[in-house]
């Protein structure tokens, strides 16, 4: 991880151990095992902005959020950026490069204020291959990497705005397990029009719009789905008809 003063490397408190013990790669670990695992993993705070990795660098870790949100987004030499994802607590990012041992493929960023872990692959390699249920873990784990990356794709080729914005939301909602009445997704319009690839304005048009029928709330930094069966039905079908 690339050096940064608002990074600040500290003793791994135990108790925050229990949110890797909440991930599925790690859930069915034994008691010794992951009382290993838990000794590799080193915590770290950041502020908003500080950098975790950039595309290029080595895959030396991997990164496991406490708290707070990290982005995953890559940039064009014009100074475009797109998001590929936004990981959040319990999460974990880094695993292909430190697999294949390649360079980072995209940038890691702290979306807001985070806590993380972080694991170095000269230490976790070995784990994992004392582990095989580990190993098939991470294979799973790529799979359905592969799976959101291939849905992303298929939403900027085939479908329209308010398909994709739909699309968006939805898989966001569902990967937060936002609480059912009340679904608040932590993101700014900035950030889903860098999601999917259209004008902040744009954005802001079809959300206003669906506001008005009372699918969405609009607050500071954040959007509420209030009725999501109607956005499911654009993200299923073709062009809306408004």
């Amino acid at each position: 991880m690339p050096q940064d003063k608002t990074i600040e490397p500290r003793q791994n408190p135990g108790s925050k151990l229990a949110v890797l013990r909440k991930h599925p790669i790690f859930s069915d670990l034994d008691a010794e095992a992951f009382e290993q695992l838990g000794r590799y993993a080193k915590s770290a705070t950041l502020k908003r902005g500080a950098t975790i990795f950039s595309k290029g660098d080595p895959g030396n870790s991997l990164i496991a959020v406490v708290t707070g949100t990290v982005k995953i987004s890559i940039s064009s030499p014009d100074g475009r950026t797109a998001i590929l994802n936004l990981i959040g607590p319990g999460e974990i990012v880094g695993e292909v490069a430190l697999l294949d041992g390649q360079a980072r493929t995209a940038d890691a960023i702290a979306n807001t204020n985070c806590e993380i872990f972080v694991i170095d692959r000269r230490e976790f390699l070995p784990f994992v291959r004392s582990q095989p249920a580990l190993a098939m873990k991470f294979i799973e784990l790529l799979c359905a990497r592969l799976r959101w990356t291939s849905d992303q794709v298929e939403e900027v080729i085939l479908q329209d705005l308010p398909g994709r914005l739909a699309s968006a939301l939805i898989r966001l909602t569902e990967r937060h397990k936002a609480t059912q009445g009340g679904r608040a997704i932590a993101i700014t319009q900035q950030e889903i029009s860098e999601m999917v690839g259209m004008s902040r304005e744009s954005i802001n048009k079809q959300l206003r719009a669906w506001a008005t029928r009372n699918w969405v709330r609009l607050e500071h930094g954040a959007i509420v789905m209030l009725d999501v069966g109607p956005l499911q039905e654009i993200a299923g079908s073709g062009p809306e008809s408004d």
